[in-house]
């Protein structure tokens, strides 16, 4: 490896990590340093909207549907990075415990001061080009593998 193909793949994983850290802190404006303005985005494998949405319509779904979680974790490995001049295709594992309120009975609630916790886990299929700015996801494809545990019962 020479030294752009290092600098490449350190900006790559850090690119991942910024991802994870929008999502679980819920900073969704940092999730405007990860994606092109026109990325196209796939949730579908863990409930998304059907097929691939444009960022911006995307970026709304995930605020709204994250909003009930007020705990989620993200933990990435390594991503199998190809490069390919200016752009690469990239693997990554997560493993994602998330936390719903439940009350002292066990279901859904808002405002339950206990959190359920279920996990999540798959791989983020990611193309990615280099930009003005970076790098940035310009398509991200979730392949959800399994779910251990299950969203508590609502009322």
């Amino acid at each position: 490896m020479d030294l752009t193909e290092i600098s490449d793949r350190m900006e790559i994983e850090q690119l991942m990590v910024r991802y994870i850290e929008a999502i679980d802190s819920k900073d969704w404006n940092l999730l405007d340093s990860v994606f092109t303005h026109d990325a196209f985005l796939d949730y579908e494998s863990s409930g998304g909207p059907s097929g691939k949405g444009e960022y911006p319509t995307i970026k709304s779904w995930l605020q709204k549907n994250l909003a009930i979680f007020p705990m989620t974790q993200h933990m990435i490995g390594k991503s199998l990075v190809e490069i390919d001049g200016d752009t690469a295709t990239c693997r990554t594992i997560f493993y994602n415990p998330m936390g719903v309120p439940v009350n002292a009975e066990g279901i859904y609630d808002p405002t339950g001061e206990e959190l359920h916790i279920f996990v999540v886990g798959g791989w983020y299929n990611d193309t990615c080009i280099r930009t003005e700015e970076g790098w940035r996801i310009k398509e991200k494809i979730e392949e959800q593998a399994y779910t251990e545990g299950a969203f508590p019962p609502f009322e």
